[in-house]
């Protein structure tokens, strides 16, 4: 007869657990019943654009992108983005669903209690809107996640005179707002962790977006309005995409996980670089952060730089497209330190008692208490497994990269630990599998007598050098299931070497799968990566990013015909960041991209020639990147609303190879019956653009010119 198995739990983790214990291991061996509160599968991850009522904003973008956001044995399909949507990730967890059936789903289920019987089996209540009912499993696998509830400190109130949201609430500046009474005002942001990092990235786009947006505004005066993000120390802050090669002023450009988790930068076996981090582990990552990014982040601002002591103390990562250049332009504005008390209007930052007044709402990015999950199991079993609430980072301590609990043989966990891998939850999975089915297997049975995870765990919630992310990083974590449960890796080949000589060997949840899907997976990864190694790919992409802001510009003009004056124009530029707009585009079944900006430059044009000729000119385009298709394109802005796009300038062809100090693209244009060819250079250090350069070469019956463009920060 079967066994039947509990899972609590319908996101990422129960899904994979669930395929794994009905495809991987013998046929007919168990029989699952899945149980979720919600009214869907996916846990965090909506699976359609509208569904905005749960922990996740639908739009947000991973911070992985898809080839690590993924399981083995089902690849994303080709005209996904690199880094997808809530909602996509949700449409992906039912497509996996629908490919690995088989287990009994029950939505608006809640597991309210279980009890643990002397034979080793599982007395199960639950809850739903027929009632409530007991059923009894031989196996009991949790996977509820980490975010069982929202942190609201103690010090912050529930009520005040402005409004205050968790930042899993946040989903516009519309309804953050409409409760308050106030016009204009500063929005605060707590938490300097990667949450509040991208809250306040969110945050500030929007307002940028409404600031600079054609048409009507979604709050009034926009333009009153700024953020404050309370941090109590600075994080690296990475971009979506990355370089290998970020010494060249034209680096290559990839997905950031895959210059992250290239094998071939790692000694052989790999050890495990989180837990407890020593001055010397702090001072190797710090450098080695410090070089992927070319900077210690104080060209954006003194309050992101990190020197100093700093660079003796476990590092904080986190990724953003914009924060830091919001940072730079001062719509956000950072306040060491941490939120210690907040009264009508005004917030409190200690030890410095900076007081910030004027505050028209309050986010508190200050992360989640996983304990609520866990609720449902008995006392016993929450006393054996170490629970404790007061370590919201490390709530239980379990054996084996926290799959189980040596004296709970029928009792798995799957995803339990702070910003769980895929990969890491699929070989979780497959643990538990093993365990439950053949626990004897030589090569478990080594890994399971050499595990130090309990006492290590129980160690760490002690330790003032405990990493941001505990439990482990994803490479070693890898490596340590595949040795338990002898799985060999893919070879990743094909792959360029880089400056170093090395080639890119890149870890996916794929290279620890078989089959059709996880080669499929495997070739989509290797293709990315030599597209953006060869082909310019994520360049344009790269250089879109860093031109978000205030540029000094200055142009020469020369002209080969009398009627145009030569002269020089000294000024400035401004990228500014908006949601993407349809003006311009050639019909309905055109797409808008998802964030575009309005370029506007102001400044003098003096005459070479003529010294007391010289006049205000002021120019507007607007700047358009196509994800889709990896195009970055200019676009004429209308004359009677100039914040609006009118027609297509020109489209930027990224040149590989060329042998250039940057990046060059170069573009045409045929306006009537003048020809403009253009040049660009974009010089990268690392991520970020330092200058750049746009050049015009002009041809027609009445226009001669060219013009010679730099711009710097």
């Amino acid at each position: 007869m079967a066994k039947k198995i509990c899972i609590v739990g319908a996101g990422p983790s129960g899904l994979v657990a669930a395929k794994n214990l009905l495809h991987d291991a013998p046929a007919d061996l168990f029989k699952v019943t899945i149980f979720d509160a919600q009214s869907r599968i996916g846990g965090l991850w909506p699976a359609n654009k509208d569904d905005a009522g749960g922990l996740v904003h639908p739009l947000m973008v991973t911070n992985q992108s898809r080839h690590t956001v993924q399981f083995s044995d089902l690849t994303w399909d080709e005209s996904d983005p690199q880094f997808p949507k809530a909602w996509q990730v949700g449409k992906y967890l039912e497509r996996y669903l629908n490919r690995y059936g088989g287990a009994d789903v029950r939505l608006g289920h809640k597991v309210v209690k279980t009890d643990l019987q002397s034979d080793g089996s599982w007395k199960v209540e639950v809850e739903s809107d027929k009632g409530s009912e007991t059923a009894t499993f031989d196996y009991l696998l949790v996977a509820t996640g980490f975010f069982g509830k929202p942190i609201w400190p103690d010090y912050v109130p529930r009520e005040a005179d402005v409004p205050i949201i968790h930042s899993s609430k946040y989903r516009d500046l519309k309804s953050l707002l409409v409760t308050s009474n106030r016009r204009g005002g500063k929005i605060l942001v707590v938490g300097g962790q990667m949450s509040g990092i991208e809250t306040a990235a969110t945050i500030a786009t929007h307002l940028s977006s409404d600031i600079h947006s054609p048409g009507e505004k979604i709050i009034e005066e926009p333009e009153k309005y700024s953020i404050y993000h309370v941090a109590h120390r600075p994080s690296w802050v990475f971009p979506l995409f990355t370089t290998p090669t970020p010494t060249s002023s034209a680096p290559a450009f990839l997905p950031c996980d895959l210059p992250s988790y290239n094998l071939a930068n790692r000694p052989q076996p790999l050890t495990n670089s989180q837990g407890h981090i020593s001055v010397e582990t702090a001072r190797i990552l710090n450098t080695i952060y410090k070089s992927s990014l070319g900077t210690n982040q104080s060209d954006f601002s003194a309050e992101t730089k990190i020197d100093g002591d700093l660079l003796d103390a476990q590092p904080f990562v986190a990724m953003s497209q914009y924060y830091m250049n919001f940072v730079r332009s001062g719509l956000i504005k950072i306040s060491k330190g941490k939120l210690s008390s907040f009264s009508g209007n005004t917030a409190t930052i200690s030890p410095s008692k900076e007081e910030i007044s004027d505050i028209a709402a309050v986010v508190l990015a200050t992360g989640f208490d996983p304990s609520p999950s866990l609720s449902f199991l008995p006392p016993s079993v929450l006393e054996t497994i170490s629970h404790s609430p007061s370590h919201p980072s490390l709530p239980v301590a379990l054996a084996f990269h926290g799959t189980h609990h040596p004296s709970l043989p029928t009792l798995g966990f799957v995803g339990l630990y702070r910003s769980p891998y895929w990969g890491v939850m699929e070989m979780q999975a497959r643990l538990v599998t093993r365990l439950w089915t053949f626990p004897d297997a030589p090569s478990l049975q080594r890994a399971l007598a050499s595990d130090d995870t309990i006492p290590r765990t129980l160690a760490l919630r002690a330790d003032p050098r405990v990493s941001q992310f505990p439990m482990g990083d994803y490479a070693f974590l890898m490596q340590e299931f595949a040795r338990a449960l002898s799985v060999p890796i893919t070879p990743f080949s094909a792959a360029p070497p880089l400056a170093n000589g090395k080639p890119l060997d890149v870890l996916t949840p794929a290279r620890y799968g078989s089959g059709a899907e996880a080669a499929a997976s495997v070739g989509a990864t290797r293709a990315t990566a030599v597209a953006g190694l060869c082909r310019a790919r994520f360049v344009a992409g790269a250089a879109f990013r860093s031109l978000q802001g205030e540029w000094r510009l200055s142009r020469t003009l020369t002209s080969r015909l009398p009627s145009h004056p030569s002269g020089r124009f000294e000024g400035a530029a401004s990228f500014r960041l908006r949601d993407g707009t349809r003006d311009g585009l050639p019909g309905p079944a055109a797409h808008a991209v998802a964030l575009e900006y309005l370029y506007v430059e102001d400044g003098t044009f003096t005459a070479r020639d003529g010294p007391g000729l010289s006049f205000r000119a002021a120019r507007r385009y607007v700047w358009r990147y196509d994800e889709a298709a990896d195009t970055l394109s200019v676009w004429f802005a209308r004359t009677d609303d100039p914040a609006r796009a009118d027609y297509l300038f020109h489209e930027l062809e990224f040149l590989v190879d060329e042998g250039g100090k940057g990046w060059l693209a170069k573009a045409s244009h045929l306006c009537v019956e003048d020809l403009y060819d253009v040049q660009y250079e974009f010089n990268f250090n690392a991520v970020n653009l330092t200058d750049w350069k746009l050049g015009y070469t002009v041809r027609g019956p009445k226009k001669d010119y060219t013009i010679d463009g730099t711009y710097s920060r």
